[in-house]
């Protein structure tokens, strides 16, 4: 759940709101799932999130990442090597509201 008790899109907009309510702009953050590893991904959001992230971003690798540039193009690619499926990328989100995170989290997907 997120800060305020609210899910899904209830979730988004009071991160939003909360970041007005605080005179800033609300800072999302876009992170790769599964890069370079999972173990990775879960450090790195919370990274993200002690450093000041509203809304976490995650992006579901995808085998023929076009519309992305070259970075998210090797990230996605090094994901999917090292074993990350969509599946996998709700698993992750899973684990990462076990452990405590209750921002929200967007997936990204084409």
């Amino acid at each position: 759940m997120s800060h305020n008790g609210h899910r899904g899109s209830a979730a988004i907009e009071g991160a939003f709101a909360r970041a007005a309510h605080e005179g800033r702009a609300a800072l999302i953050t876009y992170l790769t799932a599964g890069y370079p590893t999972q173990d990775a991904t879960h450090e790195m959001v919370a990274a993200l999130l002690e450093g000041g992230a509203d809304l976490i971003e995650l992006g579901v690798p995808f085998s023929d990442p076009v519309a992305d540039g070259p970075t998210i193009q090797r990230a996605s690619q090094r994901a999917l090597e090292a074993g990350i499926t969509p599946s996998g990328c709700l698993d992750l989100v899973a684990t990462l509201r076990d452990s405590g995170v209750t921002a929200p989290i967007v997936l990204m997907g084409y």
